[in-house]
């Protein structure tokens, strides 16, 4: 089954609502850099709104450790992602299974950096450019997703609820990634595009899994 992560919840409504219509997991960003930060106050109260088995997951790019560490301490989370250029030993300093996302803005060029996180629980396949920060809203060339890793690939960056499925069919993804294609301001949330998402990706993933 497809695994779906809605990412750059700002706003308790909003990751309960999604928790609720099947997400599986809210992402709270904590980089300066993005429009969706949240403070560790607000990443708190969304983690203890959401109800059982959803889980939580940090965003950091290239974060000082401390605060990293804070982060950890204040909110719990139960996955770590990290967007920048940390690398492999690095993310695994905090003892907590982490996501790495990987830049594939730059085409082909970018698939050999998907082996350099061998301790990544998974990795996120994003739409933007190398040094770049997600949630860009840019999608990339879903055929480029490689079938040979061992690892989850989870697929980011452009999807909405009217290329969600076409993304599944053709990139066969462990999980899929949304933040921009759900919403009607950055860092809120539109309930009709979430729902709709959320519906699309289930319905696509039944038919792949059905071929």
């Amino acid at each position: 089954m497809i695994r779906i992560k809605c990412c750059g919840m700002t706003r308790v409504e909003d990751a309960v609502r999604a928790a609720e219509l099947g997400a599986d997991a809210i992402g709270l960003i904590f980089t300066a850099r993005s429009r969706r930060r949240v403070d560790v106050d607000q990443a708190r109260a969304i983690a203890r709104a959401l109800p059982p088995m959803v889980t939580t997951v940090a965003l950091f790019m290239d974060e000082d450790p401390a605060f990293v560490d804070e982060v950890i301490a204040a909110v719990q989370p139960a996955l770590l992602q990290f967007h920048g250029a940390e690398r492999d030993d690095w993310c695994a300093q905090f003892g907590r299974p982490y996501l790495k996302a990987i830049a594939m803005g730059e085409g082909a060029d970018a698939v050999p950096r998907l082996r350099a996180y061998p301790g990544a629980a998974g990795l996120v396949l994003d739409g933007h450019g190398l040094g770049e920060a997600g949630g860009s809203g840019r999608a990339f060339d879903w055929s480029l997703m490689p079938r040979d890793l061992g690892q989850p690939l989870i697929l980011a960056g452009g999807l909405h609820p009217g290329n969600v499925a076409e993304a599944i069919r053709v990139a066969r993804p462990w999980g899929v990634d949304v933040s921009s294609g759900i919403e009607s301001a950055p860092g809120i949330k539109d309930p009709g595009r979430l729902a709709a998402f959320i519906a699309a990706a289930r319905a696509a993933d039944g038919h792949v899994q059905g071929v």
